[in-house]
């Protein structure tokens, strides 16, 4: 059939203006496509959050004196603690971390100053509550810098006192943090947000566009058109490409404006991987739309399809390396997975195609793929 020769322009076209027509009609679809994202790095960008600051702490100090009133105070200037207990009774301590009031208690023994001054090492109890693993790693690393700068200001005032006049510790100690200076959750997870917003969005908004030709008869007015699939594909791909895009430039905007995470890297490549990724996540809806008979359907199988595997399996929440090995293997099938390798290295480290082009032939050869099943389906149902 000529039509299936080559693709034509002027088949193209109409699907698309149609597409746009229909997608302008749907306030569903405007919904789907402009909003959710929107709502959805509002609700993840400040509800997602692994940063601990102002941590709630006890203080039950036994010796009451200038030395032990120095230990503690050393926590009131720290934005990652807040002194807000003062005990008189250890039985205190375990109703204020038992009902989560507290996240870390100190206890101060009798005697701290005399060891001190003595030259000895007093022992200090902290109590940190554990239940929550996230925080109390982020408390007990606070803790730790902490006590190692009140170490080093005790070692210095007790070396002077000695009559030494030159103070040399066996380390010269200068961590420095690359890429994200500020210790900043959020500059982690937008990145990771935009892959699952995108993956979910177009997936879904796809899917349930052709299943709404079929629900409406107008799918075999198509499939009878001297369109061929793969033209087919290309119009009903190109309406939600530009729309995904606007997008993804929306919620780029809100997280610079929002969440001060900006782009280092270059802006075009950015675009470029994004596109490729695009193209797969709506090749993937496309498919969908071809096994599903009804929108409800096309809902389930996409949000199933997406939703979780994007979320738990992509390393946008919980890091790869930390899963089973068996787990692992399964998030090779994740194109989420590869894109957030892609975008964090050129949004926080701002590097180039070498970094990560394995990556991207990676979601080229899933686009392709997608893409190329979703015309031989269509193609199927045509003969």
């Amino acid at each position: 059939m000529p039509a299936e020769v080559g693709i034509k322009r002027d088949n193209i076209l109409p699907i698309i203006k149609k597409e746009l027509r229909q997608i302008k009609r749907d306030k569903r679809s405007l919904v789907i496509l402009l909003f959710v994202p929107v709502f959805m790095l509002l609700m993840f960008g400040y509800a997602l959050n692994f940063d601990v600051k102002h941590a709630p702490v006890a203080v039950l100090d036994l010796d009451r004196t200038a030395a032990s009133r120095e230990l503690w105070q050393q926590f009131g200037h720290n934005e990652n603690f807040e002194l807000r207990y003062w005990l008189n009774d250890r039985k205190e301590i375990d109703w204020l971390l038992g009902t989560e009031r507290a996240r870390m208690a100190i206890v101060i023994p009798h005697g701290y100053q005399r060891d001190l001054a003595a030259g000895r090492s007093p022992s200090v109890q902290f109590l940190i509550d554990g239940a929550n693993s996230n925080a109390a790693t982020a408390v007990l690393g606070y803790l730790e810098a902490a006590i190692h700068q009140l170490s080093l200001k005790l070692t210095a005032e007790r070396t002077l006192m000695r009559g030494s006049s030159a103070i040399k510790l066996p380390l010269d100690y200068r961590p420095r943090v690359w890429f994200n200076p500020e210790l900043k959750s959020a500059k982690f997870l937008i990145p990771g947000l935009i892959g699952f917003i995108l993956m979910v969005v177009a997936v879904i908004s796809t899917a349930l566009s052709i299943v709404r030709e079929k629900e409406r008869g107008t799918m075999e007015q198509l499939v009878v058109s001297p369109v061929s699939p793969l033209e087919m594909v290309i119009g009903k791909t190109v309406p939600y490409v530009v729309i995904a895009l606007l997008s993804t430039t929306m919620i780029l905007g809100l997280g610079a404006l929002l969440f001060d995470v900006q782009i280092k890297g270059s802006l075009l490549l950015f675009y470029g991987v994004t596109l490729v990724f695009i193209l797969g996540a709506l090749g993937m809806g496309l498919l969908i739309s071809t096994i599903a008979d009804t929108q409800q359907v096309a809902f389930m199988i996409a949000v199933i399809a997406t939703m979780l595997p994007s979320y738990i399996l992509s390393g946008f929440v919980f890091p790869i390396r930390n899963m089973p090995p068996a787990i692992q293997l399964i998030t090779y099938a994740v194109p989420a997975r590869y894109y957030l390798v892609c975008i964090r290295a050129i949004i926080l480290k701002g590097a180039g195609l070498e970094a990560f082009w394995p990556q991207l032939l990676a979601l080229a050869a899933f686009a392709l793929g997608m893409l190329g099943l979703s015309s031989l389906r269509m193609k199927a149902r045509r003969l």
